[in-house]
């Protein structure tokens, strides 16, 4: 799951304000939107590149995972209690890499956004534009870096500060950052139902591309029908991430680095039980 999203915790709305992961949006979020092998006696999936190029049409699912490693059962159902329990060990055993990451990454965020306007409390219209245009490009970069640190730890890797910067596939993320936040944006525009439900639906397109390799229009269509057919399970899920983070960010913002994590690699749980993907012990 990110901070909010526009996003790996709530329902993303990518490019946006930088997010955590993949997540559901709420108020101004932040997404967190991912190797060094695992331990042993565990198998990962095979990294992006490996996958085959997508195929798949209409009706057809996206190319399933490899079987998980014998003896590491894949849960077949998402359980909201599992998900949360999950985010929460994996964060845990592995919170001064998650910190780190975000501090540094929004420092830098702020900082040039704040140079760009001259440090001013009312830019020009050009500053602003340029300010814009720079947080959305960072925004996607954290956020799939965040992405990618969360499959990392479905992965059974505990990602290192430079692993979150391990992008891959860079060009299909942002084609596909700048399509979901086209449509989310508009869906806005008319009354804000339409808006949140494509940010729902369209949850899991940057984790589909960074995780399977897909193209851009293969990895919405890959997040809608994941979600589409999930909507009980993962409309709950969707829910609890955006109280979680709402309460962090009452806690002075301090508790993001708490719960923003721990949500994104929680719903990077359920993305990976609801699409069959490989899925490493707890602990």
């Amino acid at each position: 799951m990110t901070y909010p999203p526009t996003g790996s915790g709530e329902p993303q709305n990518p490019g946006d304000q930088p997010q955590y992961g993949d997540q559901p949006q709420y108020g101004d979020p932040a997404q967190y939107g991912q190797p060094t092998p695992p331990p042993g006696g565990y198998n990962s999936p095979p990294p992006p590149g490996a996958y085959p190029p997508p195929s798949y049409g209409a009706g057809q699912q996206p190319p399933p995972y490899p079987s998980p490693a014998t003896g590491i059962p894949t849960p077949t159902t998402l359980d909201l209690g599992e998900a949360l329990s999950y985010g929460w060990n994996k964060y845990k055993a592995n919170a001064l890499n998650w910190i780190l990451f975000a501090v540094i990454s929004y420092l830098i965020l702020g900082l040039i956004t704040a140079a760009i306007n001259g440090f001013s409390s009312s830019p020009s219209l050009g500053q602003n534009i340029a300010s814009s245009l720079v947080s959305g490009i960072l925004g996607v970069l954290i956020q799939a870096g965040f992405t990618r640190g969360a499959l990392d730890e479905l992965d059974g890797r505990k990602p290192a500060l430079g692993d979150f910067v391990k992008w891959n596939n860079l060009t299909a993320v942002f084609i596909a950052a700048i399509l979901v936040w086209l449509i989310t944006t508009v869906g806005y525009f008319l009354l804000v139902i339409p808006g949140l439900i494509a940010t729902f639906l369209l949850w899991y397109t940057i984790a589909f591309v960074i995780d399977r390799n897909l193209a851009p229009g293969d990895a919405l269509k890959a997040s809608f029908d994941l979600t589409s057919k999930n909507v009980g399970s993962l409309l709950l899920l969707a829910v609890v991430v955006v109280l979680l983070n709402i309460v962090g960010a009452l806690l002075c913002l301090v508790g993001l680095l708490v719960s923003g994590p721990v949500t994104l690699i929680a719903s990077t749980y359920a993305y990976r039980v609801l699409s069959g993907g490989a899925v490493s012990p707890a602990q």
